[in-house]
């Protein structure tokens, strides 16, 4: 599978981790979060779950209002709290 903007997958002979990361960086800020293959069950429903935080968080952030050029403080928590919440 290739990756895709702000989602890139991570495959490895030798490596731990198997899987997709999604980064989006917007205003000063940016946010990281892995989607494991193990915990997911498999690549496709890696990205799935990648796709969907990533559809939730990009708006979030694209409408976000700002303050001296950076996001607030409220909207980094909430981006925070999305990709903590996924599960």
């Amino acid at each position: 599978m290739k990756s895709k903007r702000n989602l890139t997958r991570f495959t490895y002979e030798n490596a731990a981790f198997e899987g997709w990361r999604l980064c989006i960086s917007r205003a000063g800020s940016t946010f990281t979060k892995y989607f494991p293959d193990k915990k997911f069950g498999n690549s496709k429903k890696s990205l799935e779950a990648a796709e969907k935080v990533l559809l939730e968080l990009k708006p979030m952030l694209e409408s976000a209002k700002r303050v001296d050029g950076k996001l607030s403080p409220t909207t980094v928590k909430k981006a925070e709290k999305l990709l903590e919440e996924v599960k």
